[in-house]
């Protein structure tokens, strides 16, 4: 019923989007008209901080950014809403499924794969127009996300890494269901100590992800592609990120992952009590209402 965290680029431009649409995940309820309303100066902040756009790019990325987001929000919004509203009945007396928590996972990442196909044509003008500086700029961000992210996620002792990843899954959870008591902090540490736990494959994958969209801005660039071209070359390189989870040499680390993180939520879910449970409709029904809200362009 939350989006599965994997500590996680050019071409997460669609994923972002997605999940400023679904900041309902990530923030109060206060918060998510105002910052989906500004999610276009957002996610323009966040693409100049990996390429310095120039002032010629700075204009009609602009307007792309601003076309993708009406597109979303006139055609997607609404769905939200009543995918959150499926959620919310689910909550209601708490016999949700392992395999409805499945589906509601497989739905969010239908909805990833919808936006970033969608915007595969403002890709493709962005890629034709990143110079060979831009691009080192962009490897030096990642560069510096992964040292970040050694940082946070791999320092210290395994018993660390499961303690800060713990901490940062109730995080979440509290901001679904309010505060929990000790006992049951204690079952659910149990649960989130069931997850596979590699952070060095996380990093791998993160690092092959980063190749890969360097080796294609650098093939755009120094062949020359024409659009139909880069939006193809693009078109395959998010196909081969989305189906990621199924390559062999990690499909059972990923199957072990997605099976035993839709656990851990089943057991938040079913261990909570009725306050805490209508805190979780309430907090749910705000941004039900913000979804529709915002869908009718207030």
């Amino acid at each position: 019923m939350k989006k599965f965290n994997t500590p996680q680029p050019l071409f997460h431009r669609a994923r972002l989007l997605f999940l400023v649409a679904l900041m309902a995940l990530l923030s109060a309820c206060s918060t998510i008209r105002f910052t989906y309303n500004h999610g276009d100066t957002l996610l323009y902040w966040w693409l100049n901080a990996y390429l310095d756009l120039d002032s010629d790019q700075s204009d009609w990325v602009k307007k792309d950014i601003d076309n993708l987001f009406q597109w979303h929000r006139t055609t997607q919004l609404r769905d939200y809403a009543g995918m959150l509203s499926k959620m919310q009945r689910q909550m209601g007396d708490g016999s949700v499924t392992q395999e409805e928590l499945l589906s509601d996972y497989r739905d969010i990442k239908a909805r990833t794969e919808l936006l970033a196909f969608k915007a595969l044509p403002q890709l493709a003008d962005l890629a034709m127009s990143i110079k060979p500086d831009q691009i080192a700029q962009m490897e030096q961000k990642f560069a510096k996300n992964n040292d970040k992210f050694r940082k946070e996620f791999m320092s210290g002792s395994i018993e660390d890494q499961h303690k800060a990843r713990f901490k940062k899954a109730m995080s979440q959870f509290e901001l679904w269901f309010g505060s929990f008591s000790r006992d049951q902090e204690t079952a659910l540490r149990r649960a989130s100590d069931a997850r596979p736990l590699d952070n060095d494959v996380w990093l791998q994958e993160r690092q092959l992800r980063q190749k890969k969209i360097v080796a294609l801005l650098r093939r755009v660039h120094d062949q020359k592609l024409n659009k139909d071209q880069t939006m193809s070359a693009i078109h395959d390189l998010l196909r081969d990120m989305f189906d990621r989870m199924e390559a062999p040499e990690r499909k059972a680390f990923f199957d072990a992952y997605v099976d035993n993180t839709s656990k851990f939520i089943l057991t938040a879910i079913k261990l909570t009590n009725a306050e805490q449970k209508q805190h979780a409709q309430k907090r749910m029904q705000g941004w039900i209402d913000d979804f529709n809200t915002l869908a009718k362009g207030k």
